[in-house]
């Protein structure tokens, strides 16, 4: 399955729970007391707070947030990687 098919699966109005999670995942990221491991976790928990606030708790909004989440999460990856073919081996 590939990501434009997971885009697609994401509530359009939850967009902004993606952006706001991409802009805390960038900010714990430069938090030197904040492990990288727990970023993602940290990004998914709010993902999914962010998304009962702004519809209404339910297996749907669960789904939702771990989708927005992990969206958010992959963006900032592929970015990085992006950035890293440029570079010398």
């Amino acid at each position: 399955m590939d990501w434009n098919t997971i885009w697609q699966l994401i509530d359009p109005k939850l967009i902004i729970v993606v952006a706001a999670c991409w802009i805390i995942g960038f900010m714990l990221k430069k938090t030197p007391k904040v492990p990288d491991w727990t970023i993602v976790y940290i990004v998914t928990v709010t993902a999914v707070v962010f998304t009962i606030w702004l519809t209404q708790f339910g297996p749907e909004a669960i789904i939702q947030g771990i989708l927005s989440g992990a969206f958010a999460v992959y963006g900032n990856q592929v970015l990085k990687q992006t950035k890293k073919t440029g570079e010398p081996h």
